[in-house]
């Protein structure tokens, strides 16, 4: 697929599904920045792909500060030479009802969720347009509102990836004439920590009823999906948000 060639950013990346396409990444020969907000995290997990033979660099990032942003990527193309891929996926999930939703918890959640992905894509780009070439995938969710679904108390939450379906239309229409695919990818309920607060709430059982597939998904089956996205045989997709639900949105 190319990406030896390749240097690869994966934000929220220490766990979950951003660990996961971290490590898909890597393994088919990207070099792999992984970014968090807790580097000792990133570490442990550059230090299993360094052990395997590949190459993988962790940095601490707290994708809603601009300035974090800009030396991550600094960072990336002083170590590895360019920034080619960019996935996404750092994001924050909490439950509150909205009438209870105070401003900052609106505020943290759309600046991480969605202005992050925003900076992210934006110090990205301005390195990929020198080459003509590059993968944006932002990590989007099913619950978006439009043609995904809402939750109760994660409105805050569904807003967010609202918005980072509509980021992604915006950002593909400019970029892709710079050769530059940006694509989200719309996660249903999968195996991660985020899932936890489903879990303690009693809601898995009644989700799992909604799933065709019956079970929920892998971080593995999201990553495998990434690394197609991002890939030369993705060269003709771009725009597009990809459901990966187990067929939820059908029922």
């Amino acid at each position: 697929m190319g990406f030896e060639i390749r240097t690869a950013i994966v934000t929220g990346a220490r766990r979950g599904i951003g660990q996961a396409i971290a490590h898909a990444l890597a393994e088919k020969g990207a070099a792999v920045v992984i970014s968090d907000v807790n580097k000792e995290d990133c570490q442990k997990n550059v230090d299993e792909i360094t052990k395997l033979g590949g190459r993988a660099l962790a940095v601490e990032c707290d994708v809603s500060s601009r300035d974090d942003v800009e030396e991550m990527v600094k960072i990336t193309v002083a170590e590895f030479g360019s920034v080619d891929i960019l996935v996404n996926n750092a994001g924050i999930l909490s439950y509150k009802p909205i009438l209870e939703l105070t401003d900052d918890e609106w505020d943290k959640t759309i600046s991480v969720n969605l202005k992050g992905q925003f900076i992210c894509a934006q110090a990205c780009a301005r390195e990929m347009v020198k080459k003509q070439w590059g993968r944006i995938i932002n990590i989007a969710s099913i619950s978006s509102g439009g043609c995904g679904i809402a939750f109760s108390q994660i409105g805050h939450y569904t807003a967010s990836k609202g918005g980072v379906i509509g980021l992604t239309n915006a950002l593909a229409l400019e970029l892709t004439p710079h050769g530059i695919n940006v694509n989200a990818i719309c996660p249903g309920a999968i195996d991660t920590p985020m899932t936890g607060g489903a879990r303690e709430s009693g809601q898995l059982e009644q989700i799992l009823a909604r799933i065709p597939k019956g079970r929920i998904g892998r971080p593995q089956e999201v990553a495998d999906l990434a690394v197609f996205l991002a890939s030369e045989e993705a060269d003709y997709i771009s725009g597009a948000s990809v459901v990966i639900d187990g067929g939820w949105l059908t029922t």
